[in-house]
């Protein structure tokens, strides 16, 4: 019986738990993004030599130090986006950001008594366990976003990141500056035991395992996305996905993403203190505030994102690659722009700076929802190949970074470093336009002989309105 034969299923009003559980995985991204770049503002600090008890760290070892996250963070993608669809994706929420706290507040005393070497062991560490992050987040908004809410959903969910990434910059400085640097690590770790706690508690990986959701909201979800019943257990067609030259299309697309992300995300508060000569607490502030645009500006691109398509203005297709192209193209063109920006302009310098990460936001309403768009039922296996694809670009560029940046005060230096950037995202989303789609693949649903279920239909489906 198809769901929609039977009645109508209107929309629960009001705060529902799906809400809470996308509020928890926006937490999530927030505390685990701020625990990904705490070390590009704390490096600053902690090998400032005008400061007692600084670290002697030359550029290149504080680009191994800041590239060496994502030395673990590649390893456990894949495998996390199966684990997730096999296990549940809550368990192992819980798991990253408990190991990413308790590690956090190890840092400082690993920093003095083992020096940078222990600091990238405690950073590989930290990175493995966050594999673990996105694609089980992928997994469980799967399960609990509605067709209708999608984009919304997961504009709000990615938007944690750019929060994440602003609140650590705007406040790690003050916090070094008041209490000392090792503080910014202890103000993450406990900030991730208390978020383990609650999410332990209110987390569910469907809307079926949920206590706290009611029947009409459990019934609206599962009838939007025609999983009426227990969830069938898929085989994922690993031939398909690799066959699918629109899915290695969009690991190109990823890729290139990270490499100008990271590049600004590890190297901005070493461009404003050594181009810009901004000191620690006006570093933070002003670092924070191209992710505080971003975080501002996803929620009408969020919008936008699912009226469009909604509405038959655009299809589903058109309006990612809308969003990417206003993400890849106009960051690209205002970079550099940056690289002409004169030494010590720091106003001209911060408002480029806000234009280029601030447009980059049409990744999240397009790169970062065609997984869900081409495989809900694989989103979070989709995410993990093109996240472990995409995160061994964020190894190389902070290290490409630190061998062309023999002299950090070198504008002609940095702006070589901008220029391969902007190159690289203008060829990532051109690549993308050509063979890029957001259209449901065949291989979403296996044949019947490769799924499972525990558990007979529900004897009562309803359509959506």
């Amino acid at each position: 019986m198809s769901v929609s034969d039977v009645c109508e299923v209107k929309k629960p009003n009001g705060f529902g738990i799906r809400h809470l559980q996308t509020l928890m995985w926006f937490f999530a991204m927030v505390l685990g993004y701020g625990m990904r770049v705490n070390m590009s503002m704390a490096i600053v600090v902690m090998t400032d030599s005008a400061l007692e008890n600084s670290f002697n760290w030359s550029m290149q070892i504080q680009s191994v130090i800041l590239s060496s996250f994502f030395w673990g963070y590649i390893v456990l993608q894949v495998p996390a986006g199966e684990m997730a669809a096999r296990y549940g994706g809550r368990i192992l929420i819980l798991i990253a950001i408990s190991i990413n706290a308790l590690v956090s507040l190890a840092i400082p005393y690993c920093a003095y008594f083992g020096g940078w070497q222990l600091v990238c062991a405690c950073r590989v560490v930290q990175g493995l366990s966050q594999g673990f992050l996105m694609p089980s987040i992928y997994n469980n908004v799967g399960k609990w976003a509605p067709v209708e809410e999608k984009s919304r959903i997961g504009a709000v969910i990615n938007s944690g990141s750019q929060l994440g990434n602003a609140i650590q910059m705007l406040v790690s400085g003050f916090i070094a500056a008041a209490w000392g640097w090792p503080a910014i690590f202890y103000v993450n770790g406990v900030a991730g035991i208390v978020w383990v706690v609650v999410y332990a508690i209110v987390g569910a990986d469907t809307p079926q395992k949920s206590k706290l959701i009611s029947d009409e909201e459990r019934l609206y979800i599962q009838s939007s996305l025609g999983q009426i019943g227990k969830p069938k257990k898929l085989k994922t067609p690993w031939k398909a996905i690799w066959s699918s030259i629109p899915f290695l299309s969009l690991i190109v697309l990823h890729c290139s993403q990270n490499w100008g992300y990271w590049t600004l995300m590890t190297e901005m508060p070493s461009y404003m203190k050594k181009v810009l000569n901004v000191d620690i607490k006006a570093n933070g502030v002003m670092s924070s505030l191209p992710y505080l645009m971003v975080y501002i500006l996803s929620f009408p691109f969020g919008f936008l994102a699912d009226y469009l398509p909604n509405k038959k203005w655009l299809t589903v297709t058109a309006t990612r690659k809308l969003s990417n192209s206003i993400g890849y193209y106009g960051p690209a063109i205002a970079l550099i722009g940056l690289s002409y920006v004169p030494a010590g302009n720091v106003t001209m310098a911060v408002v480029l700076l806000t234009v280029v990460v601030g447009l980059n936001v049409g990744h999240l309403t397009g790169l970062m929802m065609v997984h869900l768009d081409m495989s809900p039922n694989f989103a979070g296996t989709l995410l993990g190949i093109t996240n472990m694809a995409a995160n061994i670009i964020s190894i190389i560029a902070p290290l490409v970074a630190g061998v062309i940046l023999q002299d950090e005060t070198d504008l002609k230096e940095w702006r070589n470093v901008f220029y391969i950037a902007s190159a690289i995202w203008f060829a990532g989303n051109t690549f993308y336009l050509f063979l890029g789609t957001s259209e449901k693949q065949p291989w979403n649903e296996p044949p019947e002989d490769c799924t499972t279920t525990d558990e007979t239909p529900e004897k009562h489906a309803g359509k959506v309105v």
